[in-house]
């Protein structure tokens, strides 16, 4: 496999530095990759000199929660769906200073977030999380603050064995809503940047995607036809979390429409899946990239 397009560094939760990605992605022999990191563009500007270092070709790449709703499922309540931007400019400042204000609002989230872990806490007479432990947490994180940081330093602690059952335990029950971010915000942002904007894992049955509104794939593809073409270029079709059924009646949805369509392991690096999703060479073509080599 020598493209993937999804994979996260220690910029946001993922645990590899962008160096190592590109060390590990080189020893695979994946070609082409983007680092699409939650939130966060800080290691972007790494890319280039280490794609020429490795041989690797890159897409600058990022992964934005948006928040969507839609009156005709979920009560019209919001929910968190993921899109990935591409060969966007880096330096494009609103996109630099929104990804500033998320970045701080994390932070007081994160606060928030451990106020309510400290009243489950009490409930069960174990020692509150303080100043201390918030400060630690975050000497933890080299990017994009999110709960699961907090969830390995509760195993650290040794309150939880492992970051599964942090999130079943404690994050999900304590959780606080995300700073709320507009696709057509996030659109105007990327497109901005001159930049494609897709949507991410639709299917995932255990991610944020059209899943928490309809399990009906036909339903998912009306959805996004009538609410999201005239903001996104194009859509995930091949992903870790899904089966060929998903890759096949999305890359039918796609053609049909006429969008893009891009495709990647989603690695956080545990495990280390980087490569491990077959995506065809034609998904980089799109974005003006030809190999020297057939992979």
């Amino acid at each position: 496999m020598c493209v993937d397009l999804h994979i996260h560094s220690n910029s946001s939760d993922g645990k590899m530095t962008i160096e190592e990605i590109f060390r590990e992605a080189s020893r695979r022999g994946i070609k082409v990759i983007s680092v699409t990191d939650h939130d966060s563009i800080d290691c972007q500007e790494y890319a280039v000199p280490l794609s020429e270092k490795y041989g690797i070709k890159y897409i600058h790449g990022l992964e934005l929660n948006v928040s969507f709703s839609h009156p005709d499922y979920n009560d019209s309540k919001a929910v968190s769906l993921d899109f990935l931007a591409y060969q966007y400019d880096i330096h494009y400042r609103p996109l630099i200073d929104k990804l500033q204000k998320l970045k701080e609002y994390r932070k007081k989230r994160a606060e928030s977030i451990l106020e309510k872990i400290n009243m489950e806490f009490r409930k069960e007479g174990i020692p509150e999380f303080t100043s201390i432990d918030m400060k630690e947490i975050e000497d933890s994180v080299d990017g994009t603050f999110g709960r699961p940081h907090i969830a390995d330093y509760l195993v650290k602690k040794g309150i939880v064995a492992s970051r599964q059952r942090a999130f079943d335990r404690y994050l999900v029950k304590c959780n606080v809503p995300k700073m709320p971010l507009s696709l057509e915000e996030a659109s105007q942002l990327v497109k901005g940047a001159g930049g494609k904007l897709i949507i991410a894992h639709p299917n995932n049955p255990r991610g944020t995607s059209l899943v928490s509104l309809t399990e009906d794939i036909d339903i998912q593809h009306q959805i996004i036809k009538e609410t999201m073409l005239k903001y996104i270029d194009g859509v995930e079709c091949w992903h870790s979390s899904h089966d060929k059924k998903t890759v096949d009646s999305y890359l039918s949805f796609a053609k049909g429409q006429g969008i893009m369509v891009t495709g990647g392991s989603d690695c956080h690096q545990q495990p280390i899946i980087m490569g491990s999703v077959k995506v065809p060479l034609y998904v980089v073509e799109q974005f003006g990239i030809k190999l020297d080599k057939v992979c």
